[in-house]
């Protein structure tokens, strides 16, 4: 078997999408089946990664002119138009594939229909339910969304798999999962972890580090931040970590992140694919919203007593309600809770759940 992945990273964009389609075809990979991957030549591209993971990649060219205007929403992630990365990618599928699979906001069932050749079955992994797809199969991982939030966008014979449930995460979450659970239940706040994902375009880092130089903190408390080796403001971070009051170890690039994970008490992080790498370990969040997309799951979690939430953080108030819902989590019993309920939400299994999906309709 043969699966095509088509997702871009970008500094606009974002890691999360290609390391999603990393996650998902390591376990296909594990089976027998041969990944390759199209991704386009953005600043921040991880074609390296891909490579690096032993998958074969084809790099799409660098956009020449300026980005196209929507729809969709995010047509602009693309750098070209839709008809001119329908066309490249084409031309690169050659022979159909079994399965191709995108992960990619700025494309839509134009692109799907030009892109996709006869005999192809088609996934397409979305959280934003914004826009249609002619696809065989769905994902989207986020808590709050149901089926029906894709009526009229999907055909009617689609397979939806809706919900952290099928969350792509690497095995690595559910083995940590068990000893994570049993450490955290007597330990208290010692350990804090930021991570704003890959990219960080509009330094909440920064922001975050800020803020926490005067809040009362518990003595001894531990600070590790983690970054991506491609992030534009990583120097500055690293300055301001050695100015911080509590030992504050800044990490990049890192490969064990669940074990770092395991580790903490309390995650200050963006509400990206690393939410549910959390919820699956039961680590208590604060969830700082850092593009518009994001606010939905984390008012979700917060409502569901799985995470805090103060906004998003271009918003004037935001260090004011981040000191607040701190504050909050500084109590023991809502670290507790928050690591009860988050733990129910996703148990680190959803890239096998989400493989035996793509196998069985294969053969069908």
């Amino acid at each position: 078997m043969e699966i095509a992945f088509r997702a871009d990273a970008s500094l606009e964009i974002g890691t999360g999408h290609v390391m999603r389609c990393l996650t998902l075809a390591r376990s296909l990979r594990e089976t027998g089946v041969a990944c390759q991957f199209i991704t386009r030549s953005l600043p921040g591209h991880m074609g390296d990664r891909i490579a690096d993971e032993g998958f074969d990649l084809t790099l799409l060219p660098a956009p020449r002119g300026p980005a196209p205007d929507g729809p969709p929403a995010h047509a602009r992630w693309a750098g070209v138009d839709w008809e001119q990365d329908a066309a490249e990618t084409r031309a690169v599928l050659g022979a159909a594939p079994d399965w191709l699979v995108i992960d990619h906001y700025a494309f839509d069932a134009r692109w799907q229909r030009a892109t996709c050749p006869a005999g192809t079955k088609l996934m397409v992994i979305d959280d934003l339910a914004d826009r249609p797809h002619v696809c065989d199969l769905l994902l989207d991982q986020n808590l709050g969304h149901d089926p029906r939030n894709y009526d009229g966008l999907v055909p009617d014979d689609c397979t939806r798999l809706i919900g952290p449930s099928y969350a792509l995460l690497r095995p690595e979450f559910a083995e940590a999962r068990g000893e994570a659970l049993a450490a955290r239940e007597s330990r208290g706040l010692k350990h804090l972890m930021i991570s704003m994902g890959g990219i960080d375009a509009v330094d909440a880092t920064s922001v975050v580090l800020d803020a926490l130089r005067g809040a009362p903190l518990p003595e001894g408390l531990q600070i590790s931040v983690i970054m991506g080796g491609r992030a534009p403001t990583l120097e500055k971070v690293r300055a301001l970590a050695k100015i911080m009051p509590r030992r504050t170890e800044v990490s990049v690039d890192v490969d064990d992140m669940a074990t770092r994970m395991a580790a903490a008490d309390l995650a200050i992080g963006a509400g990206g694919a690393t939410t549910w790498e959390r919820c699956s370990l039961g680590l208590p969040s604060i969830i700082v919203e850092i593009a518009d997309n994001q606010a939905g799951v984390a008012q979700t979690l917060s409502a569901a007593g799985a995470a805090l939430d103060p906004g998003s953080v271009l918003a004037p108030d935001f260090v004011r309600k981040l000191l607040a819902v701190l504050a909050a989590a500084t109590i023991p019993a809502r670290l507790g809770m928050m690591t009860e309920k988050a733990a129910s939400i996703c148990d680190g299994g959803g890239c096998n759940k989400v493989a035996a999906h793509l196998l069985r309709l294969a053969a069908s």
